[in-house]
């Protein structure tokens, strides 16, 4: 590859709307570039990084015995319907035909691949792991960051179809494992927390994660032990409270102007953990109380898969007026008959506790939870916060801002049963086969890579994804044996097979070495006059900035030698 003739619109300034570091450098190395939000091109040098993130990605997943499939894009909208999620994903793109049919662009893949599994017709035929490489559309609310959250990428999205769950927690595991292979070869850092399911349904996930202050997720993590969570799965067993037996029934206190958590602790001495906040949310149209203790916050997702939907919204002031006589600041459960309640498990048999009244700028003191209110369902609910117990071994959590890079999902038979999926079991009744779901998003990966590998002065590629390995570099265009010196080394390091490039143009050399610098080329070859009239040329190590002046008979291996190590 010569750069003459390259395509590398490097640029000198930061992109102004460019924020985190790898949507920064991606965009100044020539990389990429954005065609509206949430939508990018792929230039050459961005194409050869992810063509190699696939090619280590297809390699584990061939490893573990998988088999690649290329499956539409485009999907008719009864194949969700039947699944049951056509109404239910607001990120899904959704469009008619000529002939007015319902169409989707698919967001995932679930649904088609159970229908050509419908094609499995014994127990003999499992298990069966297949995958893809294709595009993926979301429409995201805010797109951002970049490759990190976009409204159009490449999915690796890979699904498992066995017999029973034990041979599910087979492919789980053997998934698991080519994850942890796939992202230390790519130089990513990532480790496995617990997650939420969300709207694939099944009961267990693994998050791969990467570390990172770029990141829009935190995951409690155990410094002791293997614990790790994402923030809507983590749990922790709050520190207990020690309550008194309390009234034998709630006393009504007024509380003119109170209307928060604070103010009741401020003025009148009720601490947030002797509270019970009362929020109150819309559930599938149907009013519900939703109960926590006053110092702890909601988590949205554990609300959503302790009831199994996500037809939820907070109701709207002139609703909760109608249906409890009063505004927020002063609603409580005591009393309620007519709506679900829902409570945290912190909440379970607390005494002497205070509340709204349903009455504005009133509450009640010497609540007893399991005497004066009916609580319907009892869930964990509540948000982990930094400095609780470790579930599994009392360690101080941690809580650490990460980058999500895969998705394991074991799916159940969720999708199977919808679609109508059956083999034939040993004993020649119909068996409904279970599913696991398992991705990377190719291009969040080369993102993650980037925000990971960069320096002040660029990109620094791990040897496995960068998009050449060396580059050779001409300090003077005009120089003939400087020229001549560098055309050979360029020829003698393709011929043994490395992938090189030569910086063949009319430049100066610092505009040269600033390229190589931002594009993150692992090794820099230097020729220039003055090396050269001692015989050597100089090598530079970009991850290291370690520079060796080499001679030139002898550069040919030095570099080989290099990037050998590197391999390692």
């Amino acid at each position: 590859m010569r750069w003459s003739q390259l395509h590398i619109p490097t640029l000198r300034e930061d992109p102004a709307d460019a924020e985190v570091a790898s949507h920064r450098l991606l965009l100044r190395a020539g990389f990429i570039r954005q065609l509206m939000a949430g939508h990018y091109s792929m230039l050459p040098l961005g194409m050869r990084v992810r063509a190699k993130i696939i090619d280590v990605i297809r390699a584990e997943m061939n490893a573990i015995g998988a088999q690649e499939f290329l499956l539409p894009c485009m999907h008719p909208a009864e194949i969700w319907e039947r699944s049951g999620r056509l109404g239910t994903v607001d990120v899904m793109f959704r469009l008619k035909d000529r002939k007015g049919a319902d169409m989707v662009l698919g967001f995932t893949h679930e649904e088609i691949f159970t229908t050509v599994a419908a094609e499995l017709a014994s127990y003999r035929e499992l298990p069966q792991f297949w995958y893809q490489f294709q595009t993926k559309f979301r429409d995201e609310a805010r797109p951002k960051s970049g490759l990190l959250r976009v409204r159009e990428f490449t999915m690796k999205d890979s699904y498992s179809f066995d017999l029973d769950e034990a041979g599910l927690d087979k492919s789980f595991d053997a998934h698991r494992g080519a994850y942890e292979r796939i992202f230390a070869r790519l130089g990513i850092p990532a480790f496995a927390a617990e997650a939420s399911n969300g709207t694939m349904g099944g009961k267990d996930s693994l998050e791969f994660v990467c570390p990172s202050e770029a990141g829009e997720d935190l995951v409690a993590t155990c410094p002791n032990c293997d614990y790790a969570a994402n923030l809507e799965r983590a749990t922790s067993a709050p520190a207990a409270v020690e309550d008194g037996p309390g009234p034998a029934a709630p006393a009504r206190l007024d509380t003119p102007g109170a209307r928060t958590i604070e103010d009741l602790a401020t003025q009148y001495d009720l601490a947030a953990e002797r509270q019970i906040k009362t929020l109150v949310q819309v559930i599938d149209g149907q009013l519900t109380l939703v109960l926590l203790r006053g110092d702890h916050q909601l988590q949205d997702q554990k609300l959503v898969d302790a009831i199994g939907t996500t037809d939820i919204r907070p109701a709207q002031p002139d609703e909760i007026r109608a249906a409890l006589g009063a505004l927020p600041g002063s609603l409580g459960a005591v009393g309620v008959s007519d709506l679900p309640v829902i409570a945290d498990f912190a909440l379970r048999g607390r005494r002497d506790m205070a509340t709204g009244a349903n009455t504005d700028d009133v509450h009640l003191t010497g609540v007893d939870v399991a005497r004066d209110i009916q609580v319907g369902t009892w869930a964990d609910l509540r948000e982990v916060t930094a400095g609780e117990p470790c579930p599994r071994c009392d360690a101080a959590l941690q809580l650490t801002r990460v980058i999500e890079v895969g998705h394991i999902f074991k799916l159940g038979r969720k999708f199977t049963t919808a679609l109508g999926v059956t083999v034939l079991g040993p004993d020649g009744s119909a068996i409904v086969p279970i599913m696991g779901s398992y991705g990377i998003g190719v291009e969040r990966a080369m993102a993650v890579i980037a925000q990971v590998h960069h320096d002040d002065a660029g990109l620094v590629w791990p040897i496995q994804v960068a998009p050449a390995e060396v580059t050779v570099v001409t300090l003077s265009a005009k120089d003939h044996a400087v020229v001549t010196t560098a055309e050979s080394i360029y020829a003698e390091l393709r011929a043994m097979g490395t992938e090189a490039t030569i910086d063949d143009r009319d430049e100066r050399p610092g505009v040269k070495f600033k390229d190589a610098e931002l594009t993150g080329i692992p090794v820099r070859v230097s020729v220039g006059s003055r090396d050269l009239a001692d015989g050597v040329v100089e090598v530079v190590s970009r991850a290291t900035g370690e520079k060796e002046r080499v001679p030139v008979d002898q550069v040919v291996k030095h570099v080989q030698d290099l990037l050998a190590a590197s391999h390692r």
